[in-house]
């Protein structure tokens, strides 16, 4: 006999579900914070060795020692993370009826296991290049989470959304360049580039545009500030459209006003790195925000697109 996910015309709203979903959205960010701060204070490597930590899932002084309070802290959030997303990924292929979605739970399930074995290749061999991976694909978990989340939520499954092409497009443009500012900015931080302009705005003492002497950390750090400009640009522009499109639901219009609060924020946060010298906390949260500025693009892209996605 056929599954119900194989003869249901359409979904039911299952309220479980909606908010095992939201839940490990909102854990995501939890662990986007103790990744942030384990790589502010340079604790990527408190522990030698992978999955265990100096092979216990309790090691001797974890509690007490900063370092390695961080660093294990967020495996044991990674773990919780990933048998979330498994639950939720199996949950959705068994009961959700709609193909786009079974496949987005599988895709989701295939990625954080992909993240856990970067997370572990980065401790394993060392590697900075295996860091910025990790860093990258994060916010490719945050946003296949607020996908299926979304999905699951009852508005989606009950209302419309009559967004036009010109906000669908313009979403698009700056996930985008949402997704290459924080690759660049991945670079930047395991490069150790996060000072290498000790200036802010300008990036020379004496009020240059550009700086006085170029290097692979000075151009990383230099393209990190030419990208917020291009994004704060982008997001204005996103949100402004937002705003005038009557087709919107009035939650888009609040999200567009949160983007905007975010993206100040994030500025100020950015100048307050050099201005601190790249103080841990400071430096955490500019990567928290970073990550909440691309969640909220992606979900108000994600809910505009909602009646193409279904169609």
């Amino acid at each position: 006999m056929a599954s119900p996910a194989q003869t249901s015309p359409t979904p039911a709203y299952r309220p479980a579900l909606a908010v095992t979903a939201a839940c490990g959205t909102v854990w995501v960010f939890v662990l986007v914070v103790l990744g942030a701060f384990t790589t502010s204070i340079g604790a990527g490597m408190a522990f030698p060795d992978w999955p265990l930590s100096n092979g216990s899932l309790n090691p001797k002084g974890w509690l007490t020692n900063e370092a390695m309070f961080s660093e294990h802290a967020h495996r044991l959030s990674a773990g919780v993370m990933s048998i979330v997303i498994i639950v939720v990924g199996a949950w959705v292929w068994r009961t959700d009826p709609r193909r786009w979605m079974r496949r987005l739970a599988v895709f989701a399930i295939g990625l954080v296991l992909v993240q856990a074995v970067v997370g572990g290749l980065r401790v394993l061999l060392n590697a900075q290049v295996a860091a910025m991976l990790h860093a990258c694909l994060a916010q490719a978990v945050v946003c296949t989470l607020i996908a299926i989340s979304v999905g699951c939520s009852r508005s989606w499954l009950e209302q419309p959304v009559a967004a036009s092409p010109g906000v669908r497009r313009a979403g698009i443009v700056c996930c985008t360049l949402l997704f290459v500012q924080l690759g660049i900015a991945a670079v930047m931080r395991h490069s150790f580039a996060g000072l290498a302009i000790p200036t802010f705005p300008w990036s020379t003492p004496d009020g240059g545009l550009l700086p006085g002497a170029w290097s692979f950390k000075v151009a990383i750090h230099f393209a990190h500030r030419a990208m917020a400009a291009v994004l704060t640009v982008a997001l204005l522009w996103f949100a402004l459209r937002i705003w005038r499109d009557h087709g919107v639901p009035a939650a888009m219009r609040t999200g567009a006003l949160a983007l905007v609060s975010l993206l100040a924020l994030q500025l100020v946060l950015g100048a307050q790195i050099i201005w601190t010298y790249r103080d841990p906390v400071v430096t955490t949260g500019h990567v928290l925000v970073g990550a909440l500025t691309l969640a909220t693009a992606f979900w108000l892209t994600w809910v505009a697109h909602r009646d193409a996605i279904e169609a």
